[in-house]
C-alpha cells in the first residue's frame, strides 16, 4: 500500500535500503544539503522531510520521524513494511544522566530500556529487551575508532515523559547504569527486530541532567555532525 498514509513516496527504489532518521525534519534537510551529493526530496507529507541522494557513491537517504515513540513507530513501520528499508539509523539528542558523559559527548545506544508500553501489542510472556543490531553496532564504533571519534556504547531509556512530574525519576534510571535519556530508540528497536530489519540509534548529548549544562535547538540542528558522519558510512 503506497503511498502511504505518511509517506507520499508511490514508487519503491526511491528510498534506499539504509535511511538516516533524525527526529527533527530541519535536521533531515540540513544532512542532505551538507552531506548528499545530488539530494531528491521524497516526502513532505506532514512536513517530515526526507531526502535521497548519494554519500561516496552509494544511496543514502535521510528523514525526519518527529519526536516520541508513537511518531517514530509509524514512520519506521512503514519504512520497514512497505519500501523495503533494510537499515534504520537514529541519529537525535538525548539528555545525559551519568556524571561522565558529557554534554556533546556521542552515545550509541546498544539497549533501549523504556517506560512506555510499546512492546504490550506483542503479547509476550514476560518483559522485552530491546536491543540494536550488532552488524550496525560494530561498523558505527569501528568508524568512530577510524575517524578518531570518542563514542560511549551503553543503554538508553527511551522515555514517554518529556516533563516527568517527579523530576528526579531519571536518578533509578541512572543508579541502574542507564546514559542518557530520550524518547524513540526502544519503539525503532522493536519495530526492526520484529521485521527483521537493522537498527540503530546514535546520539549526541544535548542537555545533562547532573550538572544542568544545555544547548540550544540552533545547535542541535545544525551542530551535531559527528554523529551524521558516522551515520553517513553506514549506507550500503
Amino acid at each position: 500500500m503506497i503511498p502511504t498514509p505518511h509517506i507520499g513516496v508511490s514508487e519503491q527504489g526511491i528510498i534506499a535500503e539504509t535511511v538516516l532518521l533524525p527526529g527533527d525534519p530541519l535536521r533531515a534537510k540540513f544532512i542532505a544539503e551538507t552531506f548528499l551529493e545530488n539530494p531528491v526530496q521524497f516526502n513532505t507529507v506532514r512536513n517530515m522531510f526526507g531526502y535521497t541522494g548519494t554519500y561516496k557513491g552509494k544511496k543514502i537517504s535521510v528523514m525526519g520521524t518527529g519526536m516520541g515513540m508513537p511518531s517514530i513507530g509509524i514512520y519506521s513501520y512503514e519504512l520497514i513494511h512497505f519500501y523495503g528499508v533494510k537499515n534504520l539509523i537514529r541519529i537525535g539528542s538525548a539528555g545525559s544522566i551519568q556524571e561522565d558523559v558529557k554534554v556533546r559527548d556521542i552515545v550509541i545506544g546498544m539497549s533501549a530500556s523504556t517506560n512506555s508500553n510499546f512492546a504490550r501489542q506483542y503479547d509476550l510472556p514476560g518483559t522485552y529487551a530491546p536491543n540494536a543490531s550488532w552488524k550496525l553496532l560494530k561498523k558505527a564504533t569501528d568508524v568512530a575508532k577510524e575517524k578518531g571519534i570518542n563514542v560511549t556504547v551503553g543503554n538508553v531509556l527511551s522515555s514517554d515523559v518529556f516533563y516527568d512530574d517527579n523530576p528526579d525519576a531519571w536518578k533509578k534510571w541512572a543508579k541502574m547504569g542507564v546514559l542518557a535519556i530520550e524518547m524513540e530508540a526502544a519503539a525503532l528497536y522493536m519495530n526492526a527486530n520484529r521485521a527483521g530489519a537493522n537498527a540503530l540509534c546514535i546520539l549526541t548529548i544535548s542537555d545533562s541532567l547532573v550538572t544542568h549544562e544545555l544547548t540550544s535547538a540552533e545547535e542541535r540542528q545544525t551542530t551535531f555532525t559527528q554523529m551524521m558522519e558516522i551515520a553517513l558510512e553506514l549506507a550500503e
